[in-house]
């Protein structure tokens, strides 16, 4: 049989074509590779900086929460004067303390913000003071309910007094104090009903 390649070519052209072919196999499999590492280092991400929840609860909606039902009481259903057997008819939270002096109740909204609601009695076990606490998750949310419960306080009663962080309204022998009792990281607003004298206590 002729022998059709010259002494020596076929050996270089067999070594140069499966040097071609290695090369390729080689470039594939690094780019295979680079691939890879690339989607798990994306995977690795998303598993480590997951979807944030909202932050914060819209304000005004909270303040409603907190102050509950004002048309038939001072707040939340309940005017001064009130016997403990109705505040605890009235109260839709969850009471978490009951002293000789006040009943404490709680919620938590799904945010993780929290409102803490106590209601201060005297001897006869009758309402004298009501305090909502309010704790928030961060400035702007503090600044949102200032302003939401600046606005829905200002109609209700006369014009407000307001001096450093603290808000004063007075109506009909009752005292609102709104104070922003922000400290470092912890959030949150405190309002206080009092009554200005004891002709309040008889309020309905």
């Amino acid at each position: 049989m002729k022998n059709y390649f010259p002494h020596g070519t076929f050996p270089k052209l067999s070594f140069a074509v499966v040097s071609i072919l290695f090369s390729m196999v080689v470039l594939y499999g690094c780019q295979t590779q680079t691939k890879e590492e690339t989607v798990e280092k994306t995977d690795s991400a998303i598993l480590a900086n997951p979807a944030q929840p909202e932050l914060n609860s819209d304000q005004s909606a909270l303040l409603k929460t907190a102050v509950g039902d004002a048309d038939n009481g001072i707040v939340r259903g309940v005017s001064f004067g009130d016997p403990i057997s109705k505040v605890k008819a009235t109260e839709t939270f969850d009471m978490f303390e009951e002293t000789v002096d006040h009943l404490g109740y709680t919620v938590e909204t799904a945010q993780l913000e929290s409102i803490d609601v106590q209601y201060f009695i005297n001897p006869e076990k009758q309402v004298t003071k009501i305090q909502i606490d309010v704790y928030l998750n961060s400035g702007d949310a503090t600044t949102q309910l200032w302003n939401a419960g600046k606005n829905y306080f200002s109609k209700s009663y006369d014009a407000p007094k307001e001096e450093n962080k603290i808000i004063t309204w007075n109506k009909n022998s009752v005292k609102v104090q709104m104070e922003d009792v922000t400290k470092g990281k912890d959030f949150g607003l405190k309002f206080v009903f009092t009554p200005t004298n004891k002709n309040a206590l008889a309020l309905k």
